[in-house]
């Protein structure tokens, strides 16, 4: 029997992604990052906009890509939450109106349990339970997943998320443009030819007995031992700064994930989200689980950062296992896990 045709539609932030999948199999993804940011940062009712101007052509891209039509879908995932409410809103009323045209179900996906399930598109052998460490730029979260749609909460951020941190943090260094407002990839890549040991910046709540994390005091640390140096100094000793930075947030996350990885016997570790991408956290908590004989298992790039197909395989594996879809569907900016 073949396995169903599905439209994943992803809106929660800035981009506009879409991915049409046999299954968990991704036939065709686009992922339209048309936004500047003039206004150094995301503007919700300009984003919200721009979700309504492109919707359409990305479902003609993707649909076009994959070689199929509207009507040989067989059901549909839309992201409700969380995110920005007025970019949820586009994505998630499209969607609907979709689904009703063509007469065939939607799912309602949680952002962040996609990010989770974002791994079983090409480990679909994965089994649970696991341990997941999810950190973007607006999450930090280490879960204890049990079983699908079953997840405990072990420790989260107090204030600032991890790729929140990279991101301020990189803006007060001067690194963003108009053109992209991600910090962590450009400190990444300074970070290549700087050593990771020049700075010696504080590792917030490293040696706290819970799973709990904090990056503000991080980056005040970074701001304040810099604020009196001139401007000379601080692109001379540029890659150092970044490097040590990163080196300070990778430890703390690495640590926490793998103690509570050992704290519960768990053998499989699962690093997702858009900072999953770092090459030298992956790095890290590779060494690391190696060490402990555990496996870490981390989404390829282009599944990390926001994207529909990280929708689309929560989509699907619901609907296979039969978890029901809340019926009304309503957008929920502050949707937990």
């Amino acid at each position: 029997m073949e396995l169903p045709l599905l439209l994943a539609v992803e809106t929660s932030c800035d981009d506009t992604s879409m991915a049409v999948m046999r299954g968990a199999s991704v036939l065709a993804q686009i992922v339209s990052s048309q936004l500047t940011h003039d206004f150094g940062g995301i503007v919700p009712e300009l984003v919200s906009r721009s979700h309504q101007r492109y919707i359409v052509p990305v479902l003609r891209e993707v649909l076009a890509k994959a070689g199929v039509s509207g009507g040989d879908l067989n059901l549909i995932a839309a992201t409700r939450g969380p995110g920005l409410v007025g970019s949820i809103m586009v994505g998630l009323n499209f969607a609907k109106g979709l689904a009703a045209g063509y007469g065939i179900p939607l799912i309602g996906v949680n952002h962040i349990e996609a990010h989770l399930l974002a791994v079983f598109i090409e480990h679909p052998e994965l089994e649970f339970p696991f341990i997941a460490l999810i950190v973007s730029g607006g999450h930090t979260l280490l879960v204890e997943a049990q079983s699908l749609g079953r997840y405990h909460i072990l420790g989260e951020t107090r204030d600032d998320a991890a790729g929140e941190c990279f991101d301020k943090v990189a803006r007060w260094l001067g690194l963003l443009s108009p053109e992209s407002q991600m910090g962590g990839p450009v400190i990444e890549r300074l970070s290549r030819s700087g050593r990771a040991d020049a700075f010696d910046f504080p590792r917030p709540m490293l040696r706290s007995e819970d799973y709990m994390f904090s990056f503000s005091g991080l980056k005040t640390a970074v701001m304040t031992a810099f604020k009196n140096q001139p401007e000379t100094f601080i692109r001379q000793h540029l890659p150092d700064i970044c490097a040590s930075f990163q080196d300070a947030v990778t430890e703390v996350l690495a640590a926490k994930t793998m103690r509570a990885a050992l704290a519960g016997g768990y053998r499989t570790v699962v690093l997702a989200g858009g900072v999953a991408a770092n090459a030298a956290l992956r790095r890290r908590l590779t060494e690391q689980t190696q060490t402990h004989g555990c496996t870490l298992i981390v989404p390829a790039p282009e599944y990390c950062t926001d994207n529909a197909a990280m929708v689309g395989i929560a989509g699907w594996l619901h609907f296979r296992n039969k978890i029901p879809s809340d019926s009304e569907l309503f957008p929920n900016p502050s949707l937990r896990l």
